[in-house]
């Protein structure tokens, strides 16, 4: 088994996508999981324009990469969500509309609807994304929540991407949600309440990544072990956290990443915590042949250094599994 190593170009929107297919390729990834902003896939233009899809594909070609899954995060986040001033920042013009906050949520799922039709145009079958969430400030109980409210959340969230998810299967597409603070699911327990509020449809599953999981004192091994047969896409993405305490605990102090004060804070990935010897093993457990795609986040590091030394590392850390047991030798 070898797994393709990928970069994640949602931090690279600034560059053209063949400026970064260009580095990327000569950095030694093997493909892009190319995100829906910036120039790097436009869903609209997927969906309208004859050719498009298959000119992304030959621009990654000309730089001998390829594409297992793109990325619609910034839309799928409007879907749930509270909407404020701050989602018109990362939104197309046409999602974000009159910030009508009931519009906007109702255009974000139209836009997830036709992200699963670009990527079957694409010709991959895995997008990956956020989902938002009408409940994140209810995440520390005071005022207490009412009995029902969380509940109400989870409720919202099915009612709004239980639709989405029907294109999904029309289409053969299926949606990896990057478990996360601020989405409907950050954890384990979450997780499976998400999975419960959809009753357990297949195309709903995890594009896993450590990183969100480690400084929560989330068991990030028993993530993949838990949720085997929802794991898409994997990121490879590494975090630290202190072992002794911080002005700024997990939630941040309102600091902005790379701050001394924090408690924890995104990494190059071997470079923090997270252990990916137990993270490639636990793959192997659940037989995970997808790509392996680095999302690259490091305040104190220059982004090209860093997504070059990460596609080093995690080609060498990447191992198949065994293929008999290790003393099988001394058998009969």
């Amino acid at each position: 088994m070898t797994r393709p190593v990928t970069l994640f170009t949602g931090q690279w929107a600034d560059l053209s996508l063949e400026t970064l297919a260009q580095k990327v390729s000569e950095w030694g990834y093997d493909g892009l999981e190319l995100a829906c902003w910036g120039d790097h896939f436009n869903v609209t233009q997927a969906l309208e324009e004859d050719g498009y899809c298959e000119e992304r594909k030959e621009l990654l070609a000309k730089y001998d990469l390829n594409v297992w899954a793109i990325s619609n995060h910034l839309v799928g986040q409007a879907v749930c969500d509270l909407i404020d001033e701050r989602h018109k920042e990362i939104l197309p013009d046409h999602v974000w509309g009159d910030g009508d906050p009931e519009g906007v949520r109702t255009r974000a799922a139209e836009e997830m609807k036709n992200t699963a039709r670009a990527a079957k145009k694409l010709g991959i079958d895995v997008v990956n994304g956020f989902t938002g969430s009408s409940i994140w400030s209810k995440l520390y109980s005071f005022p207490p929540n009412k009995p029902d409210m969380v509940e109400q959340g989870f409720q919202d969230f099915a009612d709004r991407w239980n639709p989405i998810l029907d294109v999904f299967d029309e289409e053969g597409i299926r949606f990896g949600l990057e478990v996360h603070p601020t989405e409907i699911a950050f954890d384990i327990s979450t997780a499976e309440r998400a999975i419960d509020a959809l009753n357990g449809r297949k195309a709903f599953g995890f594009n896993y990544d450590p990183s969100h999981l480690g400084y929560q004192g989330v068991d990030y091994i028993e993530f993949i072990r838990n949720f085997a047969d929802r794991i898409y896409h994997v990121h490879m993405k590494d975090v630290w956290w202190s072992d002794k305490p911080t002005k700024a605990g997990t939630f941040g102090g309102h600091l902005d990443f790379g701050h001394p004060d924090r408690n924890w804070d995104f990494v190059s990935v071997g470079r923090g915590n997270i252990d990916f010897d137990r993270v490639i093993r636990a793959l192997n457990e659940i037989k995970y042949s997808g790509p392996l795609s680095v999302e690259w986040e490091d305040s104190g590091m220059d982004r090209e250094y860093g997504a070059s030394e990460s596609c080093d590392y995690v080609k060498n850390i990447d191992f198949p599994p065994s293929g008999t047991a290790f003393d099988a030798a001394f058998s009969d």
